[in-house]
C-alpha cells in the first residue's frame, strides 16, 4: 500500500505541475489533493495548522494571481474587458481547438477578437493580443514557482517531522 500511496502522490504532483502549463488540468488542486492522499495512506500527523494555512494561502494566491496577472497583461497594453474575456476563453478553448499551438494562439486570438468586437483598430487589437501572451507567460512562470514551492514545502514538512 505504501508504494500505491507514493505513486498516487507523485502522479498528483506531476498533474499539478503540468497544470501550470496546460490550464485544463487541475494544477494546484491536484498538488493539494496529494497532501490528502499522503494523510490517508500514511498519516495526517505531520501536517498541522501552519502547513494547511501556508498551503491554502498559496492555492488562493495561485487562483487570484492566475487571473490577475493574465488580465494585467491585457490591460497593460490597453485592452478592454472584452479582450480580457476573449483571452480567458482562448486559454480554455485554444488547447482543444489547436492541440499543438492552441495554448499560445488561443489567448492571443481571443484577446484580438475581443478587442476587435469592442471596436478597436486592428493595430490596437494586435497590441492587446501581444499583451495577453505576455500575461499568460508571466502567469505560467508564477504558477510554476508557487506550485514547486508547494511540493518543496510538503517534503520539508515531512523531513522536519
Amino acid at each position: 500500500m505504501d508504494i500505491l500511496g507514493w505513486v498516487l502522490i507523485i502522479v498528483l504532483f506531476a498533474v499539478g505541475l503540468a497544470g501550470a502549463i496546460y490550464p485544463v488540468l487541475p494544477g494546484a488542486l491536484a498538488i493539494y489533493a496529494a497532501f490528502f492522499v499522503y494523510g490517508l495512506f500514511f498519516s495526517f500527523e505531520p501536517f498541522g495548522f501552519w502547513f494547511w494555512t501556508v498551503q491554502t494561502i498559496i492555492v488562493i494566491v495561485l487562483f487570484v494571481s492566475d487571473y490577475a496577472v493574465s488580465a494585467w497583461g491585457v490591460k497593460k497594453y490597453g485592452g478592454s474587458k472584452a479582450s480580457v474575456w476573449g483571452s480567458t476563453i482562448g486559454v480554455i478553448l485554444g488547447p482543444f481547438l489547436l492541440p499543438a499551438f492552441g495554448l499560445i494562439i488561443g489567448p492571443f486570438a481571443g484577446a484580438l477578437l475581443g478587442e476587435l468586437i469592442h471596436g478597436s483598430s486592428f493595430d490596437r487589437a494586435l497590441k492587446v493580443g501581444w499583451g495577453s501572451l505576455l500575461g499568460l507567460f508571466a502567469s505560467t512562470v508564477m504558477k510554476v514557482i508557487l506550485q514547486i514551492a508547494m511540493v518543496v514545502l510538503f517534503f520539508i514538512w515531512l523531513i522536519w517531522d
